[in-house]
């Protein structure tokens, strides 16, 4: 467990995230988002994680947002968005999640997630900052957002 890796979209990736599934809550499958981006092994792939020697025990996805549809940052800015973060039960504790967040600092871009329940203070200690809510553009979202600059 040295590093984070991009995840290959192919059949043996599908049979790691159905392990997750198992574990995970419906909301973060990212079964359905891998079937739906099957593409040759070698494209770049919004997926990453982290293995244990053969077995992924931690994942995420980013995908990259243009300025013209940003609504968290001012001024307007491309950013990531980080989804389903996720550390199988058995590995979690191990800074996997960490090392996971701290890659995606890493590419230098604006980060944007929504902390689910119970992991508001695992954000504010990556550096995150809560945003205020607005029920429109937010509906029902919890988002957090991370900048290079620090503001």
């Amino acid at each position: 467990m040295s590093k984070v890796v991009p995840l290959k979209i192919n059949y043996k990736t599908i049979e790691d995230f159905k392990k997750f599934r198992e574990y995970g809550l419906e909301e973060l499958s990212m079964l359905e988002d891998l079937e739906a981006n099957m593409i040759e092994d070698g494209a770049n792939s919004p997926f990453f994680g982290v293995y244990d020697d053969e077995k992924l025990v931690g994942r995420m996805s980013l995908y990259k947002v243009e300025a013209k549809y940003d609504k968290y940052f001012d001024p307007p800015e491309g950013y990531y968005e980080l989804f389903k973060l996720e550390v199988l039960p058995e590995y979690r504790g191990k800074r996997i999640g960490s090392m996971l967040v701290k890659y995606a600092k890493s590419l230098g871009h604006p980060i944007k997630t929504n902390a689910r329940n119970g992991s508001r203070n695992f954000w504010l200690k990556m550096g995150f900052s809560p945003v205020k809510y607005d029920p429109i553009r937010d509906r029902g979202e919890n988002p957090y957002i991370w900048h290079p600059d620090g503001f």
